[in-house]
């Protein structure tokens, strides 16, 4: 055989070998709906539960894993490949194998490592940043951070001179939280978690007494802080009630330990403390909640007990923290003295 004509031979060999080549990945484009290109960058697909093959064929092609949903979705059908393809989020390729997309919903979705964490009842931001947060592995100023950037629900405004924070509506609860756990990603969850337990929540008694959300939401905080038996709560917030309809200071405690900043028993010096959390001195509510409170103090908040107590103080020695109610000022005297702390 001469030299050019087998050169030509050569070539024609690899021209035709370029045209089956692009054949097959033509005829897996048509057939299979499959990759316009070579596999691309990664992306994060969602499918629902009870997603059909059409509807993941859809999702898929809106990422460009396939090139053509409609077309991936026959092929499956046609190949019975549908039956056992799994909900879940998935990271694929854009441009993706038709077996490869295949053995990835087979297989399920990753099971990500995750870390429950649970945030009581009656914390303030600072002490989540402090004593929760971290056991889920969020630093302190990371969700001080987070808490700073959030925003309150809508629906509430700020009734005094201090502006809306984000205290009040960081919902205790226990929380599954994806690692590496984001400390925005929790606040979040507090949010969400806020609104639908304010669901829960008939403000209407409240309204009729010309009080506003953010108002029974300071109320609840307050109720959080000072109960401790479940019972108490409704009629701690009847003693809230009574009091600002008298005029007379709230006197609770717990505003002016949120002012210094400590939980702990006050001192004479904490007593003559200034500003509107002194609610001995300062009549009407605080000008924000003092801490988070959960579901049942909300409830008490915005329904308090129809009595007409004006006083309350702890039980000494009651294993159940209970507290005794007062209506007069003598009857509330009478009883410390006769129940010596």
């Amino acid at each position: 055989m001469r030299r050019g004509r087998r050169r030509r031979v050569v070539i024609g060999g690899l021209v035709l070998l370029v045209v089956l080549v692009v054949g097959l990945f033509a005829l897996d484009r048509v057939l299979f709906g499959g990759p316009s290109g070579p596999p691309g960058a990664t992306v994060v697909v969602k499918i629902p539960e009870g997603a059909s093959v059409e509807h993941i064929g859809d999702i898929l092609d809106s990422a460009g894993v396939v090139g053509n949903g409609r077309r991936w979705a026959l092929d499956v059908r046609l190949h019975g490949d549908g039956d056992d393809l799994r909900a879940g989020t998935y990271t694929l390729r854009q441009n993706e194998r038709y077996g490869i997309i295949l053995s990835t919903l087979r297989a399920g979705p990753a099971v990500l490592p995750t870390v429950r964490l649970t945030i009581p009842e009656g914390h303030a931001v600072r002490d989540i940043a402090r004593d929760d947060a971290p056991r889920a592995g969020i630093s302190p100023a990371a969700y001080r951070r987070a808490a700073r950037r959030a925003h309150p629900p809508p629906g509430y405004r700020a009734t005094g001179k201090e502006r809306l924070t984000i205290e009040g509506f960081l919902f205790p609860a226990t929380y599954t939280l994806t690692k590496p756990v984001s400390a925005t990603r929790l606040v979040q969850q507090q949010l969400t978690a806020f609104q639908h337990a304010e669901a829960k929540v008939d403000f209407r008694p409240a309204a009729k007494k010309n009080l506003t959300r953010y108002d029974v939401l300071i109320i609840a905080s307050m109720i959080e802080r000072e109960a401790a038996f479940p019972a108490d709560r409704a009629k701690i917030a009847a003693v809230i009630y009574n009091r600002l309809h008298a005029g007379m200071p709230l006197g609770i405690d717990a505003t002016i330990q949120y002012r210094v900043g400590s939980w702990r028993v006050l001192n004479a010096r904490d007593l003559r403390v200034t500003g509107s959390y002194n609610t001995r001195t300062h009549r009407g509510l605080p000008p924000t909640p003092i801490c988070n409170p959960g579901l049942a103090s909300l409830q008490a908040a915005a329904n308090p007990a129809k009595v007409p107590y004006l006083y309350y103080v702890a039980i000494p020695g009651d294993p159940k923290r209970r507290h005794h109610f007062s209506r007069t000022f003598a009857d509330f005297q009478h009883f410390q003295q006769t129940h010596p702390a």
